[in-house]
């Protein structure tokens, strides 16, 4: 009879976790930097004194997403958020126009 223990080591679980891991670390990089490209783009200021302040606060989304991908309810959905919010942080970077 299986224990709750030895159910932890199935495959299943192992591919749970290596899924938000992967979202949680490159998934959570890739959305910082879009963060910040669409932030410096799009600050009232000029685009190279935008470029500190929009590092700085994606240094707190990477964390963030980081810490969602693990609370979300299963991978499918980790992984839905970290491609939602990196095609809206695109999308945005687009829609201000090319980096001077």
């Amino acid at each position: 009879m299986a224990g709750a223990g030895q159910q932890r080591q199935g495959w299943r679980y192992r591919a749970n976790v290596a899924a938000r891991t992967v979202a949680g670390t490159i998934g959570a990089y890739a959305v910082a930097a879009l963060f910040a490209a669409a932030l410096a783009r799009t600050l009232p200021m000029p685009r190279v004194d935008a470029t500190i302040p929009a590092t700085l606060l994606a240094y707190l989304v990477g964390p963030a997403v980081t810490i969602w991908a693990f609370l979300a309810r299963g991978p499918w959905r980790a992984w839905a958020g970290v491609l939602a919010l990196g095609a809206l942080f695109a999308a945005i970077a687009w829609w201000a126009g090319a980096p001077a």
